[in-house]
């Protein structure tokens, strides 16, 4: 690998043992305002979650997206998902994101934060973007999730171009959806927990 204030490459990388993640059966896809409340308490619980959105893409310049479409939260054991086109999650939604007492850790959120802004009118609480702590540790490049876990985890975690530019607006998300949206935001909570346990 190559030192610490530089990023390995996408060749050293993809050289990697892959990275394991959660499984689908720790993916939790929240329906229904009885599993939002569930959700919500388990989160709450939590402290701190790995967050991440996920938007259907857009196509052309000057497309405003309606994004974001997926809300993901992770636990240390389990990810919760959340579509915003689900009317009964949207208080679960908004409380979470609002709240200054939950944590939310991920990677490049500024575009997410003013996605949120637009859609739900609220400016989350509580936000804590990974990429300003790598700069601080030297880092001149934008890290982001996948960077993090090779550089503290030595680990691939593979992120598929087709499955980032899927529908994310869909009704019912696919099982690679579920897998990659989820372990976008648990990454996020690992590689967090990480850098609190380097020495200073």
């Amino acid at each position: 690998m190559t030192p610490f204030n530089s990023p390995p490459s996408k060749i050293e990388i993809a050289d990697l043992d892959e990275y394991a993640g959660l499984p689908l059966e720790r993916i939790f896809v929240v329906t229904d305002e009885a599993q939002a409340d569930r959700a919500v308490n388990e989160i709450m619980s939590a402290g701190i979650v790995g967050f991440d959105t996920e938007s259907k893409p857009t196509f052309f310049k000057g497309q405003k997206s309606s994004g974001p479409h997926v809300l993901q939260f992770a636990t240390a054991d389990r990810a919760f998902i959340f579509q915003s086109h689900v009317a009964t999650s949207q208080t679960a939604i908004i409380s979470l994101l609002e709240s200054d007492q939950l944590t939310k850790v991920g990677f490049g959120l500024k575009g997410d934060l003013r996605q949120i802004a637009s859609r739900f009118g609220i400016h989350p609480k509580g936000i804590v973007d990974l990429d300003r702590s790598f700069r601080h540790l030297g880092y001149k490049d934008v890290i982001g999730v996948r960077s993090a876990i090779a550089i503290l985890f030595n680990r691939n975690l593979r992120k598929s171009k087709s499955i980032s530019t899927t529908d994310w607006s869909a009704r019912h998300l696919s099982d690679r959806q579920l897998i990659y949206a989820a372990n976008d935001a648990f990454a996020a909570l690992e590689v967090y927990h990480a850098l609190k346990e380097r020495p200073a």
